[in-house]
């Protein structure tokens, strides 16, 4: 549904077409049982994009497509992760952009994550062939390569308090966390640059598009440094940076400051505003009594595509006897 959002008005994102998902979904079913897999599961969605992509497979036996009531929501993600884990599911293909992979990282965290990319704002999931995707996850599905000590955990943000009806709130964001003035909840729209204020990243990469690059523009941070950066956004600014916060979408961000911080180290929200994570409006800040952030790498296993392919030729796992090309 996120290839299809306001993004396509307000900025200048590109469409995702179902039949370009639903060949996608082809290559990395074929791909995985290449590898060894034994049985995928494929989630029931309303475009039928993962229905059709099998129905004409040799393999379609080995395919099982999961059903539930859809609710045209962020629910269908979760509903459908939390069911493919109860059929013994420990390696996860997610098609699609932060927000989706957030919420499997959010649910299994000792789970092994494929993200490929199908969006725009994209900064978690990988951009690369559905055939190579695949391979890659097969591969760690079968333990032909083992996860450990070759990929690491993803970091993850954790947002933890208590509003005022005395509730505990507790949710997680895999890119950004985003102190937001001015603003709505469930707003759709490309974040303003004069509505930033405080930026918490896992991940600041100047390759990337949306929030990430602010930080990524003043302090470089990746997937695998075992820190996170905050930055403090506002006037009085000390510099400014002019990042592509959508696609298409080039805003000068006013900067008073900027850090790195250690995994594991708290820090406290408080003020007016909203919190979004990964780009999804999520709380108004001042509904809660109490607000704290702390990044930890205690996310999924990464499935790094080129490092696992490597590695298994490496070891020679893709080697295969000349009795195999009789069989």
């Amino acid at each position: 549904m996120s290839g299809r959002d306001v993004r396509r008005v307000a900025a200048r994102a590109s469409t995702s077409a179902h039949h370009e998902k639903q060949q996608q979904v082809t290559r990395l079913v074929l791909a995985a049982l290449a590898q060894g897999v034994e049985h995928i599961y494929l989630s029931q969605e309303p475009f039928r994009i993962n229905e059709r992509a099998v129905e004409n497979l040799a393999e379609r036996d080995q395919v099982t497509l999961l059903t539930f009531p859809l609710t045209h929501t962020a629910q269908d993600t979760e509903t459908m992760v939390k069911l493919m884990w109860s059929h013994g599911v420990r390696t996860f293909i997610v098609l699609g952009g932060d927000g989706t992979s957030r919420i499997v990282s959010r649910e299994f965290p000792e789970a092994a994550l494929m993200p490929l990319s199908t969006g725009t704002n994209n900064v978690f999931p990988f951009m690369v062939e559905a055939s190579l995707a695949g391979a890659a996850a097969g591969l760690v599905a079968t333990n032909a390569v083992a996860k450990e000590p070759i990929l690491k955990r993803c970091k993850r943000i954790h947002i933890e308090g208590t509003n005022t009806a005395g509730d505990s709130i507790k949710d997680i964001a895999l890119i950004d966390a985003v102190q937001l003035q001015h603003d709505s909840l469930g707003s759709l729209l490309p974040f303003e640059a004069d509505h930033l204020r405080t930026l918490f990243l896992t991940r600041a990469e100047p390759a990337s598009i949306g929030i990430s690059p602010i930080g990524g523009y003043l302090m470089p941070c990746s997937h695998t440094d075992d820190f996170a950066v905050r930055v403090v956004c506002g006037k009085p600014a000390n510099a400014s940076v002019r990042v592509p916060i959508s696609p298409g979408l080039w805003q000068t961000i006013a900067i008073q400051s900027f850090e790195q911080i250690a995994l594991d180290q708290s820090f406290t929200l408080a003020g007016e505003g909203i919190l979004a994570y990964d780009g999804d409006r999520t709380h108004d800040l001042t509904k809660l009594t109490t607000c704290e952030v702390t990044v930890r790498r205690d996310g999924p296993w990464i499935i790094d595509p080129h490092l696992i392919l490597n590695t298994a030729a490496h070891q020679g796992i893709l080697k295969h006897s000349t009795a195999d090309l009789h069989s």
